[in-house]
């Protein structure tokens, strides 16, 4: 370690935070705004500056140091055919009309080196992130017309299975991925489009590692070790996760992080909720680390796509406070820097040259 690092390293936790946060604003993996004001705002993108009710606006990601931002474009599973494809566009109009009504404050990004410009000209980088399958109608050429509106990754199911994916919240009926669903990782891989393996069964998570040449993500999943819930990753995926390149991005809601809580929200909740802190969040990263490695983690806060968070991390401005419990725990700026940002660039610029010319390979999939 370098002399300027090691007298960071024995400085207070917010100076440490403050020196990472030089190294790399925050890169969040999961928010759920775009579903948030279709559902209470009818897509309006007026009035987001500050003082809403919902877990974010523009004023709180500024506090939060949040550099950029994976926009989830979701859209229900409840939603099928032809009218989740039109939502999901509708999803995608409203980032660029956020973006276009604050050019001040954001820029729309498909890249590592569009984040790092957006960075360097003090905007908030918008990239897409699309949650569950279901959202193409099982169309080969929607996941096409998808990457080049822009979407950077595919979430392989959401809360049900796809006619080719196993969910991990719903019972099993393909023993993880079909052929059909091999072909479509392999043709997300063709793309550029990242992987997505939050929301997926186990039996998934391992298929899609064996048949993907790119790395993955898990945009918004915690620790199963920590709490045996089944939106959260295995120890033995994680450990997979070094070979491939990938990047686990811990998430914020409670339900994931904590069995008490689990139980008390799928009960009648008439006692008050069990106490979810930061450092139940803290103690997921660390578990995440020491399985998969400081090279393979990340933040998914899943922002405005849950009811409640934990105590300090209840909006897009709390970043910095579990970074200062990490930076408590002995966390250097070079380990936070890697956590916040740097880690997932790093899966971003690997597969940036596909993303920007998907046509030099023919489709894996035609119809």
């Amino acid at each position: 370690m370098s002399s300027a690092a090691a007298s960071v390293s024995a400085s207070s936790p917010s100076a440490v935070v403050d020196s990472a946060l030089l190294l790399s604003s925050v890169i969040d993996g999961h928010n759920d705004w775009a579903w948030e004001c279709r559902a209470s705002r009818d897509y309006s993108v007026d009035g987001l500056e500050a003082g809403l009710e919902t877990d974010t606006d523009i004023e709180r990601l500024r506090a939060g140091r949040v550099g950029a931002q994976f926009w989830s474009v979701y859209v229900s599973d409840g939603l099928a055919g032809a009218d989740a494809v039109q939502a999901t566009l509708e999803q995608i109009d409203w980032v660029h009309r956020l973006v276009a009504r604050y050019p001040a404050t954001f820029a729309l990004a498909r890249s590592a080196a569009d984040i790092e410009e957006a960075r360097a000209n003090g905007l908030i980088a918008s990239l897409l992130g699309a949650e569950g399958a279901h959202c193409l109608n099982d169309s080969p050429a929607v996941l096409r017309m998808l990457a080049r509106l822009g979407v950077r990754y595919l979430t392989l199911t959401h809360v049900h299975n796809t006619s080719w994916a196993d969910s991990a919240t719903d019972a099993p009926e393909h023993d993880g991925l079909t052929a059909r669903g091999v072909d479509y990782v392999r043709e997300l891989n063709r793309l550029g489009m990242l992987v997505d393996l939050s929301h997926v069964s186990t039996a998934t998570m391992h298929a899609a590692l064996d048949a993907t040449d790119s790395p993955v993500i898990f945009s918004h999943s915690s620790c199963r070790a920590l709490h045996d819930h089944p939106r959260n990753v295995p120890d033995d995926v994680l450990r997979r996760l070094e070979a491939n390149g990938g990047v686990v991005m811990v998430t914020f809601v409670p339900q994931f992080l904590s069995a008490e809580y689990a139980a008390w929200a799928e009960g009648e909740m008439i006692t008050p909720a069990p106490k979810v802190t930061i450092a139940d969040v803290a103690d997921h990263v660390e578990h995440a680390r020491s399985e998969a490695g400081i090279r393979h983690i990340g933040l998914g806060g899943d922002f405005d796509g849950t009811e409640e968070f934990p105590i300090g991390l209840d909006g897009v401005d709390g970043y910095p406070a579990l970074l200062t419990e990490l930076a408590r725990r002995g966390w250097t700026a070079e380990e936070l820097a890697a956590l916040a940002g740097q880690n997932v660039l790093r899966v971003l610029r690997h597969t940036d040259a596909r993303f920007a010319a998907p046509a030099s390979a023919a489709p894996i999939l035609v119809r």
